[in-house]
This record gives C-alpha cells, structure tokens and sequence, in this order.
C-alpha cells in the first residue's frame, strides 16, 4: 500500500489505452488523479475511471495547428477549471513515470516547504530497452507546479512560465516517448514538422530572437529547445549539424545502437522541416498536373 502524499496528479491523454495503466499506477499515491482527455476514441476514458481518476473532457481547440490543437491554451485551460484538491500539481504524460526517487524527494519537498511556486524534476528517456543518459542526458522539466502561478505559451513543446521562483529536484521521473514505435513517432513528428515550417514561412523563427547561452545552457529543456530551435533555424545543413551536435557532442555514441539510432531519426526529423519549408516556398506540391 502506498503512503499518500498530498498532491494532485494531471495526465493529459489522447489515445492512451496502451501507456495510461503504467502510468496511473505509478501514482497511486495520490488520491486525486485527473485524467485531462482531448478526445479519445479508443479505452482511455475507461481505464482512467477504473483506476479511481477523474476524468476532464476537453477536445483541442480547432486549426491551430496542422498536427490538431494549440497545447499551451488546452493546458492552460485545464489549469484554471479542473478542481485539484491539493496547493502542488504533479504533471505527466501518459508514456511517464514517477518513480521512487521522485516520491522520496516530493515527500521531503512537503515537509520543508519553501517559497518556490514549481520545481524543475530530472526526465530519463528510455529508447531501444535502454535509458539514453548521453545523447538526452536527464534534461530539466517543470513539472510540479501551484496552478495559481502557472500558464504554458507556444502550440507545441510549451514552455511554462511561473509567476514566482523555481526550485531544482534531485530526482527523476522517467519517459518512453517510442512506447507506441517508430510509425507512431513519425505520424507525430510529420505534424510537428508542418508546423515548424509553417512558422520559418510566416518569420516567427528566422524573425524571432534567440540567446546562445539560453541555447546551450537553460535550465528548463522547453526553453532551451525554443532558443535552439530559433539558432538551428539560421543554420546551413542543420540536419548535420542536430546529428553531430547528439552524436559527437553530447557522446551520443556511448549510448550504443541507441543513441546512434536517436541522433538518426532527431537529423531526419531536421529534415523533414527543410524539406517542407522548400516545398512551402516554392508553392508547389509533389505530384502531376491536375
């Protein structure tokens, strides 16, 4: 049995039957989970009430992005109407795990409470069976927050902005992000890449301003994916470049055929984005004449 500990659990699920089990029984010790669903057609919905978790239903607002929904307004919205129980929010994807170590640290978090309004919690990727410390060594999320301070911006990968201070956790929580395979990544991807090159075209990113150090060094990976993002854009043979920066860089290697195959698919990922601003440029598509 679980010692309960007094904080609140928001999963945000689409189509989660596979993963939300695993998940929601990493967080029995809560006595308030909600289940945050944006319209699943398939058992989520069940799994949730049969695991004792409430269940918010909200679809994603339409068009505002190509991949189906603007992710920073549908969290944003969940933060302000779902009615949490506790001051502390503990959020997670249903491919995440909060593990061991976590709850030790949220406990000794709850018995000296300081004046942070979140805390940014370690992320272990796990790939290929194995956890890839190398090429994504254990980046820096903000995951447990007080609601009252919090709101996300940006469609996709939102980066959460506190009204207040942020403190660091010694403890991880851990991700599967290729829990559904490779096909699944790639259906995902191709959306977030239409995205990203919709926004090169309209100059939110070769327009936008970006700070190297951010870039390299920010505490918070959202913030420090945006600064990226906005450098690489700028970028020649970016593709290359994201592959060596993961490979090279960052030790990737060390990480065996995992990280090889990660630093792959993150460059061609890279590509894909190149590839659709050309064809947006150029107002052609692919095919024949009509």
């Amino acid at each position: 049995m679980h010692e309960r500990l007094p904080i609140s659990v928001l999963v945000l699920t689409k189509n989660e039957q596979q993963d939300l089990p695993g998940c929601l029984q990493s967080v029995a010790w809560s006595d308030d989970v909600h289940v945050y669903d944006s319209g699943s057609t398939d058992d989520t919905v069940a799994i949730a009430q049969a695991h004792g978790a409430q269940v918010s239903t909200r679809a994603y607002p339409p068009n505002a992005a190509p991949f189906g929904g603007d992710e920073a307004s549908h969290r944003n919205w969940g933060l302000r109407h779902i009615p949490f129980k506790h001051e502390w929010v503990l959020m997670l994807d249903a491919d995440e795990r909060a593990t061991p170590e976590l709850i030790a640290a949220m406990r000794t978090m709850l018995r000296q409470p300081g004046t942070h309004a979140a805390w940014r919690i370690h992320r272990r990727d796990y790939f290929l069976g194995t956890w890839i410390r190398h090429v994504t060594p254990s980046p820096f999320n903000i995951r447990l927050i007080k609601p009252a301070a919090v709101r996300y911006e940006r469609i996709i990968n939102p980066v959460t902005i506190v009204d207040g201070t942020v403190g660091e956790m010694d403890a991880h929580f851990d991700h599967y992000p290729f829990s559904k395979g490779l096909s699944h990544w790639f259906a995902k991807h191709n959306g977030y890449s239409t995205f990203e090159a919709a926004h090169i075209i309209q100059g939110g990113r070769q327009g936008g301003d970006y700070k190297l150090s951010q870039a390299l060094f920010a505490r918070d990976a959202n913030v420090r994916r945006m600064h990226q993002k906005a450098l690489y854009y700028r970028m020649p043979l970016r593709p290359l470049v994201m592959f060596l920066g993961l490979y090279i860089g960052k030790r990737g290697f060390l990480d065996g055929r995992a990280g090889l195959v990660y630093a792959t698919l993150r460059a061609i990922y890279e590509y894909m984005i190149v590839l659709k601003v050309t064809e947006m440029r150029s107002g052609l598509q692919q095919g024949g004449p009509p």
